[in-house]
């Protein structure tokens, strides 16, 4: 990347303390059972690294990674050698200066669990639609607010928390240029309120079009590629670009449960085509879908996309907007008789359960989650036939998926919570309801 922006003589401090270089984090990203990522943003070049450690284990370092500009002043460390299903407790260092935080930094790492014991329980928090407001580039009327959602979603205690799109929101300003795009990734990512929820939640992440480029952007976004890099040194994904063709599309397990993040963005045709199949995820997208959903053993897989799956509105980005690839998908689940999938989406600014009640086979259920501090609308019939009574929200909020029981009979029970915290309403699935 080239270097860009004029650097001023008074610019350049003298020096700073490491509370000063801190821009952005620490911010957990993806557990294993062996390692883990932590993710660092300073606001200029510094060395930065990670002391841990847990009871009856001696203090280790990570290696010290020195932020540069080309990377954003980013640093990605991690943790090794560790213990399964071990809480560890952490530091960070700049410039090997200790910093202290109003809030605890630990980690957890994955359990051992296989041919051992019955899987352990999990907490997930899903959210969507996250818009930071920043006066000088918004809209007269600001459309973000409710931050303390973030501490909120901490309360709740979660494992890990993933992110389902438009996780930030390019403004017109931004998304013309990397270093728009990267403004605004960075101003969001700096937010005080969000600090504690990142330094000790694992966070995995999708994106949609906000957080990809302009609104309702498609895969002719020229941009696109730089996009992709920025939402890669961001987050702190294992892995993307499962397909080998580009975009975020990525896989992780943890427990009995399968993740498999979709990229709604990349392969996409735009909206205003004509043609009847036009490409949603597209064919590698949707072939490499199949075939990791049919080689899972999972008691439940979870498909996350940006856009609604299940709905059949045909309004605004649901992919009943693009029937032939929709009609694709479900006829290739059914056809692969693939048992435990439910789906998880966001966008709408109002979450609702969609239920899909199928011949010869289990229903399939798409969770919208939507938003946690964008706008939100009153509430409205878009025509979807499939929305479950009683089942919808339509304020700020956020969800926690708990997935409890043993092997034979694990439930995925879903609590829908608003921006301060109380309970909205609860959603139960059984596994053995998700089988042929």
């Amino acid at each position: 990347m080239q270097v860009k922006g004029p650097v001023y003589a008074e610019d350049i401090p003298v020096s700073k303390t490491a509370t000063d270089l801190l821009q952005a984090g620490p911010m957990l990203g993806y557990s294993g059972f062996r390692e883990l990522l932590i993710w660092v943003q300073t606001t200029e070049s510094a060395r930065v690294k990670i002391a841990y450690r847990s009871k009856g284990i001696d203090e280790r370092y990570t290696q010290q990674v020195t932020t540069t500009q080309e990377d954003y002043h980013i640093a990605k460390l991690f943790p090794t050698d560790l213990e399964y299903g071990t809480t560890y407790q952490y530091d960070v260092y700049i410039n090997d200066e200790k910093l202290e935080f109003p809030y605890k930094t630990e980690f957890q790492t994955q359990e051992l669990w296989q041919y051992r014991t019955e899987p352990p329980a999990l907490s997930i928090a899903i959210g969507s639609c996250s818009f930071i407001n920043e006066e000088r580039d918004d809209r007269p009327e600001p459309y973000g607010g409710g931050y303390e959602i973030f501490n909120s979603i901490l309360e709740q205690d979660p494992d890990m928390m993933l992110w389902m799109g438009d996780n930030m929101y390019l403004r017109t300003p931004d998304f013309l240029t990397e270093t728009g795009i990267e403004h605004r990734y960075r101003h969001t990512r700096s937010l005080p309120e969000m600090q504690a929820l990142l330094a000790s939640v694992h966070n995995y992440a999708i994106w949609d079009d906000h957080d990809y480029g302009p609104n309702d952007s498609d895969r002719s976004y020229v941009n696109k590629k730089i996009s992709e890099r920025i939402f890669n040194t961001y987050w702190g994904n294992f892995n993307t670009n499962a397909t080998g063709k580009g975009g975020i599309t990525s896989h992780f397990a943890t427990a009995d449960v399968e993740f498999f993040m979709l990229d709604d963005r990349y392969h996409r045709a735009p909206n205003r085509s004509r043609d009847r199949d036009k490409a949603y995820f597209g064919k590698e997208q949707l072939d490499w879908l199949i075939d990791a959903l049919t080689a899972s053993r999972a008691s439940f897989k979870i498909v996350v996309a940006g856009g609604q799956i299940v709905s059949d509105a045909a309004k605004y980005e649901n992919y009943a907007t693009y029937p032939g690839e929709r009609e694709k998908l479900l006829k290739r689940l059914h056809e692969e008789r693939i048992s435990g999938v439910i789906f998880l989406s966001g966008d709408r600014h109002h979450t609702e359960i969609s239920r899909m009640e199928r011949e010869n086979a289990y229903p399939l259920i798409d969770i919208t989650c939507s938003p946690l501090t964008a706008g939100t609308h009153a509430a409205r019939d878009e025509g979807n036939s499939f929305q479950v009574e009683g089942k919808t929200f339509y304020e700020h909020n956020f969800g926690i998926l708990n997935v409890t029981g043993d092997r034979k009979n694990r439930q995925l029970k879903l609590t829908i919570y608003d921006s301060q915290g109380q309970k909205q309403f609860d959603y139960q699935v059984k596994a053995s309801e998700l089988r042929y």
